[in-house]
C-alpha cells in the first residue's frame, strides 16, 4: 500500500461512493423533514434551523466523500473491530433506557460520552463521565434555556 488510497489511485472506491451517497441521502431526508417543521421563534432563529445546518454539513461531507472516492483517493480502511461498535451501541441503548426510566438527558448523555470515548481507546472512564456531564449540561442549558426546548428531565435537570 502506498498510503494514498485503497491500492490503485484513480480507480473509483465503490464502498466510498456508497457511503457518500448514503450521507447525501440522509442529508436529504433531514432537510425534507426539517422543512415540514412549523415552530416559529420570536427570536428569529428557532429550533427548526439546526436540522438544516446538520443537513448541510452532511451534504457537504457526502459530496466531498463522493469526489474523493470517485478519484480513488480515500485512505486504506483497516479491518473492523466489533468491540468499539458494541460500546457505542451500548451507550446509545443506555441513553434511551436512562431517559425512558426518568434519569434525564444529562445522565444519559454522560454515559454515552464515556462509552464513545472508551470505544475510541480512552480508558479514563470517571474523567470521561465528568466531561460528558459538563458537555451535556451545557447542551441542556442551551436547548432548554436559550431555545426554550424541552429535553427529558431527570433529577439533575430539575436543579436548573
Amino acid at each position: 500500500m502506498n498510503g494514498k488510497g485503497n491500492g490503485s489511485r484513480g480507480a473509483p472506491d465503490v464502498s466510498g461512493i456508497a457511503i457518500a451517497l448514503g450521507l447525501i441521502a440522509i442529508a436529504g431526508v433531514i432537510a425534507w423533514d426539517a422543512s415540514r417543521l412549523s415552530s416559529p421563534s420570536p427570536y428569529g432563529l428557532g429550533p427548526d434551523a439546526m436540522p438544516f445546518v446538520v443537513a448541510a454539513g452532511l451534504g457537504l461531507l457526502g459530496l466531498a466523500n463522493l469526489v474523493i472516492a470517485g478519484r480513488g483517493a480515500l485512505p486504506h480502511r483497516a479491518r473492523g473491530d466489533l468491540l468499539p461498535i458494541l460500546l457505542i451501541l451500548g451507550g446509545l441503548v443506555a441513553l434511551m433506557a436512562i431517559i425512558g426510566l426518568g434519569g434525564g438527558f444529562i445522565a444519559g448523555t454522560a454515559i454515552l460520552f464515556a462509552a464513545t470515548a472508551t470505544a475510541f481507546g480512552r480508558r479514563a472512564i470517571l474523567t470521561d463521565l465528568a466531561i460528558g456531564a459538563v458537555v451535556a449540561l451545557v447542551a441542556y442549558l442551551l436547548f432548554a434555556k436559550l431555545l426554550s426546548l424541552s429535553l427529558p428531565m431527570g433529577p439533575i435537570e430539575r436543579l436548573f
